[in-house]
C-alpha cells in the first residue's frame, strides 16, 4: 500500500486564515497545512483539500487513477467541489463495506461523533485506518488485529488512540501519524515532542508512507521525571503524555484533607482533567507500586512524598533530625530511588522545584528545600527524560 498525504491539517487548514495567534504564525513553509486529505495507491482519495491535484502532482503523484472518493465528515451544505475528472465524493454507512475496482476492501467505522472512519486493506493485505478529526472509534471488540498504519486526529482525541490501544487495533509495530492538525496544538518540535510521548509522529503534507514496511517507532520514554514551580503547568504536562496510554494508574500522594475546602478544590479539578479510564491511588507507599507488574504511574508529586517521609522519621524537629531523622530519611530515599531504577513500569513522576525562590525562613523549611533538590537530582538520574515546566512550557533536559 502507497499512501499520500495530500495534507494534515484541519478542514481550515495551518494557518487559518487571517488567524493572529503564536502558531499560526510560525506555521509557515514546511510548518503550513493544508486540510487533511490521504491518497490510498492512486485509487481511492479519503477526504478533500483545496487544490488537491496541485498536492498530488507536488507529491508525485497524479489523481486520474482515482476510482473513489469518500468523505468522513457529514456534509449537509453545497456540493463539494471535486477535480476535474473524479468521482462523485460520498459517505458510507456505519458498517457498511465496499469492495473497488482496484481491489481494495474499505469499510465505513462508526464514530462517537458526528463523522466516518474508514478501514481500508489493500489487495496485499495492508491494514489503515483513518479516523475523522474530533472523532474516536465506537463500539471496539477487544483483541483486534493491529492496524500496520493509524491516521487519527492524536492532539483533538488522545483517548482514541488509548481506546484502540485497548482493543488491540494499535500494537507495537502500528505506526500512528497525527492528522486533522490545528493550532490548538503547537507546531515544530514541541509538537514532535509531545507526539513523541504518545508514540506517534507527524509528517509534512506530500509526504509518502508505505503502511506495513518496517519503521523506527518514536521512542517512548518509560520513566520521565516533570518538575517545575508552583502553577507551572507540570501535572497538565504529565496527565498529557499518558493520555493515551488504554490504563493509568494515578498515585495522588497528597490524600485528603479534611476541613480545607480549597485543598479539596485542587483535588476535584485534577480529577476531572483525568480520563475516567484512569484509577487513583491515594498513597505514599511508592515502592511495592513500582516493583509490581501493571499498567502506567503518573506520581504526583514526589514533594507531598517527602512531607509524608519526613513525618515518619521525625525530620522537622532539630534534634530528632540530628540524632537519627537524617539517616532514616536518606534510607527512604534511597529505597525509592532504588526502586525507580528497577522499575519494568512506564512511570511519570511530578515533582515541585523549591530551591530558586525566597530561602526559607525556618531550619526545617530550609531542610526541606535541600532535602527534596537531593530527592530531585536522584530520581532524575534514573530517569530516561526529565522535563522543567515554565509558564506552561516544557523545556526537555534530558532525552
Amino acid at each position: 500500500m502507497e499512501l499520500t498525504l495530500l495534507g494534515t491539517g484541519s478542514p481550515l487548514g495551518l494557518p487559518r486564515p487571517d488567524c493572529p495567534c503564536a502558531v499560526c504564525a510560525r506555521s509557515l513553509g514546511t510548518r503550513a497545512r493544508a486540510a487533511t486529505a490521504l491518497l490510498v495507491d492512486g485509487a481511492l482519495l479519503l477526504d478533500l483539500a483545496p487544490g488537491a491535484a496541485l498536492a498530488a502532482a507536488r507529491a508525485g503523484r497524479s489523481l486520474v487513477g482515482v476510482r473513489q472518493v469518500l468523505l468522513t465528515y457529514p456534509h449537509d451544505g453545497p456540493p463539494v467541489e471535486l477535480p476535474a475528472g473524479l468521482p462523485t465524493a460520498g459517505r458510507v454507512p456505519d458498517g457498511r463495506e465496499l469492495t473497488l475496482i482496484s481491489g481494495h476492501r474499505v469499510r465505513a467505522v462508526p464514530m462517537d461523533s458526528p463523522g466516518t472512519g474508514y478501514e481500508v486493506v489493500s489487495p496485499d493485505g495492508e491494514r489503515l485506518l483513518y479516523l475523522p478529526r474530533g472523532g474516536a472509534p465506537a463500539g471496539l471488540a477487544d483483541h483486534q488485529e493491529p492496524y500496520d498504519l493509524v491516521a487519527a486526529d492524536v492532539t483533538g482525541r488522545p483517548d482514541a488512540l488509548a481506546r484502540l490501544r485497548a482493543a488491540g487495533a494499535v500494537g507495537p509495530g502500528t505506526e500512528v501519524i497525527a492528522v486533522h492538525l490545528d493550532h490548538d496544538a503547537p507546531t515544530g518540535a514541541e509538537l514532535d515532542r509531545r507526539l513523541a510521548a504518545a508514540g506517534a509522529r507527524a509528517v509534512p503534507d506530500g509526504t509518502v508512507l508505505y503502511p506495513g514496511e518496517y519503521s523506527d517507532p518514536p521512542e517512548v520514554p518509560r520513566r520521565t521525571l516533570v518538575t517545575g514551580g508552583a502553577r507551572s503547568g507540570k501535572s497538565v504536562e504529565a496527565e498529557r503524555r499518558l493520555e493515551t496510554f488504554p490504563e493509568v494508574v494515578y498515585v495522588a500522594t497528597g490524600g485528603t484533607r479534611e476541613g480545607d475546602p480549597e485543598w479539596a478544590e485542587r483535588v476535584g479539578l485534577h480529577r476531572e482533567r483525568r480520563p475516567g479510564s484512569w484509577r487513583t491511588a491515594e498513597t505514599t507507599d511508592l515502592v511495592p507500586l513500582l516493583a509490581g507488574e501493571g499498567p502506567a504511574l503518573l506520581v504526583d508529586c514526589l514533594s507531598l512524598w517527602l512531607t509524608d517521609a519526613m513525618d515518619r522519621v521525625g525530620a522537622w524537629d532539630d534534634g530528632v533530625w540530628a540524632e537519627s531523622g537524617r539517616e532514616a530519611l536518606r534510607e527512604r530515599t534511597a529505597e525509592l530511588v532504588a526502586a525507580v531504577r528497577a522499575t519494568r513500569r512506564t512511570v511519570v513522576a511530578v515533582t515541585n522545584e523549591v530551591g530558586s525562590g525566597v530561602v526559607p525562613a525556618t531550619a526545617a523549611g530550609r531542610r526541606f528545600r535541600d532535602e527534596l533538590g537531593r530527592l530531585n537530582a536522584a530520581f532524575a538520574e534514573e530517569c530516561e527524560q526529565v522535563v522543567l515546566v515554565v509558564a506552561g512550557q516544557p523545556l526537555v533536559l534530558r532525552g
